[in-house]
């Protein structure tokens, strides 16, 4: 009991699931999606899994995955978590354990809007550098900040996720407005619309 309260400690979000439990994905996948990267024990991968099972219902988990502890205390398992989300108790939650950081949004924020065309780029992604050339080729030479090279690239990732960026990268905004990543760029550009969107950004000849 005393190793799962120390592991449930550690860390901000704490989810004991196991690696065959539908449920225990589900909850994985909605903490991923608020923003937040859970610390992750999977009970059947682990030597000690049964013991800690048995450790966990000790402390009332009922069932035992997904056991799931935020801030150090038992929140609850699937339907304690979904019941919390509904309400929208659970993202406070995370913040409130600083889990979420939602500083890191406000940044993307502000880098989205501080010029008219940017983009959010990796220096190694071959997408992103197609998407710089056209729209160069296009007139408009765009802000390019790579998240790679940034200290805090891993969390300006998850905050372009929770903006809808399937990619993440590259991420393209246009006038402060998030278009999507290549596909979505491509599909503008084919279909005629692309042009006009650009055009307030295009230099007057």
């Amino acid at each position: 009991m005393d190793r799962v309260r120390d592991l449930a400690s550690k860390k901000a979000a704490v989810i004991f699931t196991k690696s065959s439990c539908f449920m225990c994905h589900s909850i994985k996948q909605l903490f991923y999606e608020l923003g937040a990267s859970p610390e992750i024990h999977e009970l059947d991968q682990d030597a000690n899994g049964r013991e800690m099972e048995y450790a966990l219902r000790g402390l009332g988990c009922t069932p035992s995955v997904p056991a799931v502890f935020i801030g150090g205390k038992y929140v609850g398992s699937a339907k304690d978590i979904i019941s919390l989300h509904v309400d929208g108790s659970l993202k406070q939650m995370l913040i409130d354990a600083r889990a979420i950081w939602t500083v890191k949004m406000d940044k993307v924020t502000r880098l989205a809007t501080e010029k008219g065309v940017v983009i959010f780029s990796k220096s190694s992604c071959c997408l992103c550098y197609a998407v710089h050339i056209l729209f160069q080729e296009l007139g408009v030479n765009p802000v390019v900040h790579e998240i790679d090279q940034d200290p805090e690239g891993r969390d300006i990732e998850k905050a372009l996720m929770r903006m809808g960026c399937n990619g993440p990268v590259p991420a393209v905004f246009i006038g402060g407005k998030l278009i999507g990543s290549t596909n979505e760029v491509m599909s503008l550009h084919l279909s005629g619309h692309l042009i006009p969107m650009l055009k307030p950004y295009q230099p007057l000849s």
